[in-house]
C-alpha cells in the first residue's frame, strides 16, 4: 500500500506494561488530524495477528485489529486538544503485543470539520472517478489527508488535467488531482447511489461531499443536483462551479440509522446527470472525559522526572481506573477531575531532598517515603497539613546517636548496612537514616505498644494473656529463625532481650536493635571476637568465656526471654545480690 510504504519501514513494540504512551506537545485549541499507522509484517516471526486498544489520553479512540500480515491498519482522528499536549496510548488487552509504525499530527484550519460535539474518526475517504490505483496524500494534499481511489461498475469517470482551485470560502482544500476526477451514472436518468452500514446501533456520522465541475458546459447545458438520505431530501447543489471546489457537509450528526443510503439525482431542469468528485465519512468519537487534575499531573510528573523513577508510569495518573499508576490512589466522582489522594514512593532508592512540589498535591492524604535515602526536612506545607489532620504522615521512631562515641558510630554503620539488606515481617523496618555533620539518627517504623519488657514488668497497664505471650514468643522466634536460616550468610543478633522485642498496635512482635549484630561465615563454626558484647543476664556463658560467637548465643538469649515471658520476672533481679533467673 503506497501510503503505508514509508511508515511501514520501522515499528516499535511494547512487550512490557499494560499501557504505553507517547506524550506530544501541541498547540492547545488547534484542530489536528492525528494518524496512527500499524503495519505488522510479521516482524516478530510469530505470524500471530495482534489486537489491542488505542487511546487518546484517558479516552478510548479505537481498537487496532490486524487481519493480514502484509496489510497495514490506519487510524485517523480529527480532534481539538484541550491541553498543550496530547497522549497517544497503546493498551494491551491480552490479544497480542501492541506496536506502532508511525504517529503523525497535521494542524488543520479550525473552520473545517466542525461538529456540535465530539471528535471525528475517519470511516472512509474516497477519490471518486480515478481509474488508477494511486493513493494521494501530501504534498498534493496540503493537510496530508490520504485519498483512496474508488469506482463502481455503474459509474462513468469524468476528468480534467486543469487545476481545480478551492473557493476562497472553502477551507477544506481537497487536492486538485483528487478533484480533477469525478463520477457520473452511466444511465443518465439514474441517480448516483452510495451507501454504508452503521458500525453500531448508537454510531453517529458526519459526511463531507466535495463537488467541482470538470467539463466546460455549453450554453444549453446545465447540471443541478438534489441529494436524498434514506429517501428524504437532504441537500441541493445548483450548478457546481467549473474548476472550483464546493463542499457540502453535515451541520450536525446524521440521524442514527442502520443503513445510510445517499442518492444524488439530477433536478428536473438539469440537462446533465449528477456528479461528485470526493467524499469523506467520519464517526463521532466522544473523547471528552477529562483526565486527572492538571496541578496534580504536573506535580506527579515532576516527581517522576526528578527522581527518574523506573516505574511503568504511562499516560494519565488516575484514568482509566484499571490503568492508574502503581502506588497512587485517587478520588473519583461524576463531576470533578480525579485528584491524587495517596502516594507510595517507598523502596525506590530515592536520594536528595524531599521535593517542595509534593505540596502541590492538595488532596494528598497519605504519603509514604519509607526505605529511601532522602535528606532534609519535610516541606512546611505538608507538616501543616499533617498537623491539621488533612495529610497522614506515618508515625516513626527516631533513635539519635552520639557522634563522639566510636562504638556508637560503629553500631550505627552496622545497623544501617544490615537493615538495608534484610526485610522480614518479624524484624523492625528501617524507614531511613540521617548522617549529616554531627547528627546521626536511625528512623524506624513506629511500634505503638513499645517493648516487651514494659508489659512483663508491670510498667504498662496492658496485661498480656497467655495466648498473646505465646504469639509474641513465636513471632520473635520466627525473626531469629530468619536471621539464622533465611539470610545468606546468617546473622547473629548478639543482643536478644525483652527490650529489643517491640510490639506494634496489634501486639505483633518484631526484633529490634541490630547494632551489635554480626554476619556469620558460611564456612565456619563460630566467629572469634576480641571482646564480649551483649546485655548481662542474656549472655551465653560459653561465649563469655571462649569469645567464640555462634548461633547458639542467640538461642541462649531467647531462652532467657522465654523464661521472662512465662514468669514475668526480669533476667536479673536488681533487689537481690548475684541472683539470676537462669540459675
Amino acid at each position: 500500500m503506497a501510503a503505508l510504504q514509508q511508515a511501514a519501514l520501522d515499528l516499535r513494540s511494547f512487550p512490557q506494561g499494560i499501557r504505553n504512551c507517547y506524550s506530544i506537545n501541541i498547540m492547545q485549541g488547534t484542530k489536528y488530524l492525528i494518524r496512527g499507522t500499524f503495519f505488522y509484517g510479521n516482524y516478530d516471526g510469530l505470524s500471530k495477528l495482534p489486537q489491542f486498544d488505542l487511546h487518546l489520553g484517558v479516552n478510548k479512540w479505537d481498537t487496532v485489529k490486524i487481519e493480514n500480515v502484509s496489510v497495514g491498519v490506519i487510524k485517523e482522528l480529527i480532534h481539538v486538544p484541550s491541553q498543550n499536549y496530547l497522549q497517544v496510548c497503546l493498551v494491551n488487552t491480552g490479544l497480542g503485543m501492541p506496536f506502532i509504525s508511525a504517529i503523525e499530527l497535521r494542524p488543520l484550519n479550525n473552520k473545517t470539520y466542525v461538529t456540535i460535539s465530539g471528535s471525528l474518526a475517519l470511516f472512509s475517504r474516497y477519490d471518486l472517478g480515478s481509474l488508477s490505483r494511486t493513493v494521494y496524500r501530501y504534498p498534493v494534499d496540503v493537510y496530508d489527508r490520504i485519498w483512496y481511489p474508488h469506482f463502481a461498475n455503474e459509474w462513468k469517470s469524468l476528468n480534467t488535467t486543469l487545476t481545480i482551485d478551492s473557493q476562497s470560502n472553502n477551507y477544506y482544500q481537497p487536492a486538485s488531482i483528487v478533484m480533477g476526477t469525478a463520477v457520473t451514472p452511466i444511465n443518465v436518468t439514474a441517480p448516483l447511489d452510495m451507501y454504508w452500514d452503521s458500525e453500531s446501533a448508537t454510531s453517529e456520522y458526519y459526511i463531507y461531499m466535495h463537488f467541482a465541475e470538470v467539463e466546460q458546459l455549453k450554453p444549453n447545458q446545465s447540471r443541478s443536483i438534489n441529494i436524498t438520505l434514506n429517501g428524504n431530501y437532504w441537500w441541493s447543489i445548483s450548478s457546481p462551479l467549473y474548476l472550483y471546489t464546493t463542499t457540502v457537509c453535515s451541520q450536525s450528526a446524521l440521524e442514527i440509522a442502520q443503513t445510510y443510503n445517499f442518492k444524488l439525482f439530477k433536478t428536473e431542469d438539469s440537462t446533465l446527470p449528477p456528479i461528485i468528485n470526493a467524499i469523506e465519512i467520519f464517526l463521532v468519537r466522544n473523547l471528552s472525559q477529562p483526565g486527572t487534575n492538571k496541578q496534580d499531573v504536573d506535580a506527579i510528573t515532576n516527581i517522576k522526572s526528578t527522581y527518574e523513577l523506573k516505574r511503568n508510569w504511562e499516560g494519565d495518573p488516575c484514568l482509566p481506573q484499571p490503568y492508574s499508576w502503581a502506588g497512587l490512589h485517587c478520588s473519583y466522582d461524576s463531576i470533578n477531575p480525579p485528584r491524587i489522594t495517596s502516594l507510595d514512593l517507598s523502596d525506590n532508592s530515592l536520594t536528595g531532598s524531599i521535593p517542595k512540589f509534593l505540596s502541590q498535591l492538595q488532596y494528598l492524604r497519605i504519603l509514604n517515603l519509607e526505605r529511601n535515602q532522602l535528606t532534609g526536612s519535610v516541606p512546611a506545607d505538608l507538616i501543616e497539613r499533617s498537623n491539621n489532620g488533612t495529610l497522614l504522615l506515618r508515625q516513626v521512631a527516631v533513635k539519635v546517636l552520639s557522634l563522639s562515641s566510636v562504638q556508637g558510630y560503629q553500631q550505627f554503620q552496622a545497623e544501617v548496612k544490615l537493615l538495608m539488606r534484610v526485610h522480614r515481617r518479624n524484624l523492625t523496618t528501617l524507614v531511613g537514616y540521617c548522617y549529616e555533620g554531627t547528627s546521626m539518627g536511625l528512623v524506624y517504623e513506629y511500634m505503638a505498644n513499645g517493648d516487651l519488657e514494659a508489659h512483663l514488668s508491670g510498667k504498662n497497664s496492658n496485661i498480656l494473656g497467655w495466648e498473646a505471650r505465646l504469639n509474641i514468643a513465636m513471632e520473635a522466634a520466627r525473626g531469629l529463625e530468619y536471621l539464622h536460616n533465611g539470610c545468606k550468610p546468617p546473622i547473629i543478633h548478639r543482643d536478644v532481650k525483652t527490650t529489643n522485642i517491640l510490639l506494634n498496635e496489634n501486639f505483633n512482635a518484631k526484633l529490634a536493635d541490630f547494632g551489635l549484630s554480626k554476619i556469620f561465615p558460611t564456612d565456619g563454626t563460630h566467629v572469634s571476637m576480641l571482646s564480649v558484647a551483649g546485655t548481662l543476664g542474656y549472655l551465653d556463658p560459653e561465649y563469655s568465656i571462649s569469645y567464640g560467637l555462634t548461633e547458639k548465643s542467640n538461642v541462649y538469649g531467647f531462652g532467657v526471654v522465654l523464661l521472662e515471658i512465662i514468669t514475668s520476672r526480669p533476667a536479673i533481679e536488681r533487689s537481690y545480690e548475684n541472683t539470676h533467673i537462669s540459675q
